[in-house]
């Protein structure tokens, strides 16, 4: 029997070609779209085929607090637009404890949207950072 572990906070560790740019609080725009070709078969008045045809992946946004790794999502979103590689890279999602729960190879990352924190000293929310970024695919390892 296989037990199943349900995290009540997950963080997610970035690592984009070897670089590890740190955990994160939120991760949004896992997933994919398949687009579907209708097709109509002469003398077949039934049904028509509904054929697979391109795929289309979410751009993926991770979101935290401020942190000493701040610099390095900064450092490698300037490195990449002064000479765009696509990399491959990982999210993990880690349990409190910092055990992974699963793995997402990234593939053929390239960075389209960093949000600095705002800075508001009458504001008690916390400063945080977003990164945007789009990919050609999501394999689980």
């Amino acid at each position: 029997m296989t037990s199943t572990v349900f995290a009540s906070s997950v963080f997610f560790q970035l690592t984009i070609a070897g670089n590890d740019l740190g955990a994160f609080h939120s991760c949004e725009g896992l997933g994919a779209q398949v687009e579907v070709e209708q097709f109509t078969e002469g003398g077949n008045n039934g049904f028509t085929w509904q054929l697979p045809s391109r795929i289309s992946w979410s751009n993926i946004t991770m979101t935290r607090p401020v942190t000493a790794d701040s610099a390095k999502v900064l450092a490698w979103f300037n490195d990449t637009l002064q000479q765009v590689e696509r990399k491959d890279g990982e999210i993990v999602a880690l349990a409190p404890d910092l055990t992974p729960i699963v793995r997402w190879q990234v593939l053929g990352i390239v960075p389209i949207r960093w949000q600095g924190p705002s800075f508001d000293p009458s504001s008690s929310q916390v400063a945080t950072e977003t990164l945007e970024f789009a990919h050609e695919g999501l394999q689980a390892s």
